[in-house]
């Protein structure tokens, strides 16, 4: 459907179609510990198509914005939401270069690439020394700055073998190291 709305052929997968595992950890957290986002402003990074930021409105988040650059995706996370009788904002804008304006932010599978990854490291940082609570999902891909990282949480995910390197998907939920 993306190639034939956008009249070109050989694109891409739209990679944010798939519920990746680390989305789909830091939903299962999110809704395990409902306190950790009731009441709060909440924003959901890369967020795909909204899995992390539906589990945050789910659990009474305040306001849940859901960042995301591709269009396509934006339109899948409003579906999303109105699927789950849910109300959250899907952001168009790259937004990491400024602050996070949330009180939890929640980063799945964002680590795929060096250039993406840092700079998301980088928003991720100013997000918590500026009091939010960060918390990412991943599987430990290439750019994850593990080091720097403590787990939360581990959950066995379901996986997609042809997207990913295998059926099921040790990933875990972290936090930043110098804070917690």
């Amino acid at each position: 459907m993306t190639e034939d709305e956008l009249g070109e052929t050989g694109l891409p997968p739209p990679f944010w179609a798939f519920a990746w595992a680390g989305g789909q950890a830091l939903a299962r957290y999110v809704l395990d510990a409902p306190e950790l986002v009731r009441g709060k402003r909440v924003l959901d990074l890369g967020a795909g198509g909204g899995i992390a930021g539906i589990a945050a409105a789910l659990c009474g988040a305040a306001s849940v914005r859901a960042a995301e650059i591709d269009p396509f995706a934006r339109t899948a996370i409003s579906l999303n939401a109105a699927l789950n009788g849910v109300s959250l904002a899907p952001v168009g804008e790259d937004l990491l270069d400024g602050p996070a304006d949330a009180d939890v932010v929640l980063a799945g599978d964002i680590f795929y690439e060096k250039p993406l990854a840092t700079r998301a490291y980088g928003f991720l940082v100013r997000a918590d020394e500026a009091g939010a609570l960060v918390l990412i999902g991943d599987p430990k891909r290439s750019y994850l700055p593990a080091d720097r990282l403590t787990i939360a949480a581990t959950y066995t995910i379901p996986g997609n073998a042809a997207l990913e390197d295998q059926d099921v998907k040790r990933t875990s939920v972290w936090r930043l190291a110098e804070r917690w």
